[in-house]
């Protein structure tokens, strides 16, 4: 699995106290749902916005859920 990080995202991620390895968790653990360009998946207190394509992930924002 290669994980490719937005500038937004990973301000994000420093923001929430969030790194890496929990997001791959959240990605691959999580409730998954089909959004407009790409897949949202929620796990835990935050979701993953990212993008698929083959083996490689490219993950757009992280944020807490509410």
């Amino acid at each position: 699995m290669v994980v490719q990080f937005t500038l937004h995202a990973k301000e994000r991620m420093d923001e929430h106290g969030i790194d890496e390895e929990q997001v791959k968790v959240a990605i691959l653990r999580g409730s998954v749902s089909r959004q407009t360009e790409g897949y949202l998946a929620s796990y835990t207190y935050f979701s993953v916005a990212f993008q698929r394509r083959g083996d490689v992930y490219r993950v757009k924002t992280v944020f807490l859920n509410r």
